[in-house]
């Protein structure tokens, strides 16, 4: 276990280090100038070239990326992840008050789209070849297909401008203190950004889902309890489902990153304000410290998923624990030997 421990920090530590080098140097490579992307190009073209090299040493935008990152990393060990340009506050008080509203829409997508497509997955390869089958096929592949943005502003023109089922946007009503939001109005402005992201992500835990429940219905074990007259909804649920849960499990954690990168365009697309578009706003102004901050949770939030992904498979399945299958092991080698 210690060793385990040790190796997840460490390989914690080393994937921190390479996205903040990365995001620094991408950052770097990008044509937008940060002093007036943040101040304005008209009042940045009536500034005066003092006024402008003050701000450019004030931001630090003129010194090398390399010094620039030393700089940064020495403050991020400390806890102390820069100042946004773009907000102009603390990196970490920008994601703090955004993290709660990214957090909710990407759990309820997670949650929706695992659930849908596990069972969309195992309701099409029961009904194999059928009418059933060749529906959810087709709408797992359309949907596979569809661009994240384009199926947003779908959902937004048909149920919030004809239908005014949802809100236009934002994650709280217009005129509205954030203290006095109930909590049925901020699940309002939640339901359809988490339709939108969910309905995304159902395509591929559905095909790959399918599959591996075709494969566990023409199993033998499978043919054999068929014969002794077991039907095959009570068939799967008792004894296909952890072959089920194994794939199903490794994909839905693996689309984390995919809900967070289809996030940033469903928040656009809202208004919604959170981690995604935060990132599109510190992408277009140039703020360094914002964008790898963000990028620092996304990934965390990745390593995390696999991480419970890795835990949870010996749960599932106790074939996967090394430590019990010595001890099973061990045990019927000693009681060979009693014999």
């Amino acid at each position: 276990m210690l060793r385990f421990v040790s190796g997840q920090l460490l390989r914690f530590a080393l994937l921190m280090v390479a996205v903040s080098m990365v995001s620094f140097l991408l950052v770097s490579l990008s044509p937008i100038d940060p002093v007036q992307a943040n101040v304005g190009q008209v009042a940045y073209l009536n500034m005066s070239e003092a006024k402008r090299a003050q701000l450019v040493e004030y931001w630090g935008t003129g010194t090398p990326v390399w010094e620039r990152y030393a700089h940064w990393a020495g403050s991020a060990l400390q806890g102390d992840l820069g100042m946004s340009l773009r907000y102009n506050a603390p990196v970490t008080q920008v994601i703090a008050q955004r993290f709660v509203n990214s957090a909710a829409l990407m759990a309820a997508a997670w949650l929706l789209s695992g659930i849908l497509g596990l069972l969309l997955g195992v309701a099409a390869a029961v009904r194999r070849d059928g009418w059933l089958d060749r529906a959810i096929k087709a709408y797992s592949i359309l949907l596979a297909s569809t661009p994240t943005f384009w199926l947003a502003l779908l959902l937004l023109i048909v149920f919030s401008v004809w239908l005014g089922i949802f809100p236009l946007g934002f994650s709280v009503p217009i005129g509205v203190a954030p203290g006095d939001v109930t909590l049925a109005q901020s699940l309002h402005h939640l339901v359809l950004p988490a339709l939108t992201l969910s309905l995304t992500g159902v395509a591929n835990i559905a095909l790959h889902t399918r599959e591996k429940a075709i494969d566990v219905l023409q199993s033998d074990y499978v043919r054999f309890a068929r014969a002794r007259g077991m039907r095959t909804v009570p068939l799967l649920w008792r004894h296909g489902l952890r072959n089920l849960a194994l794939p199903a499990l490794t994909l839905q954690f693996a689309s984390i990153s995919e809900i967070f990168g289809g996030s940033v365009l469903v928040e656009q697309v809202f208004s919604y304000p959170g981690l995604g578009q935060a990132a599109v706003t510190a992408g277009l102004g140039g703020d360094a410290a914002l964008l790898v901050g963000i990028a620092l949770i996304s990934a965390a939030l990745v390593f995390a998923g696999n991480l419970a992904a890795n835990l949870l498979y010996p749960a599932i399945d106790p074939r996967m624990r090394p430590h019990g299958t010595r001890q099973q092991s061990k045990g019927r080698r000693t009681e060979a030997s009693r014999v």
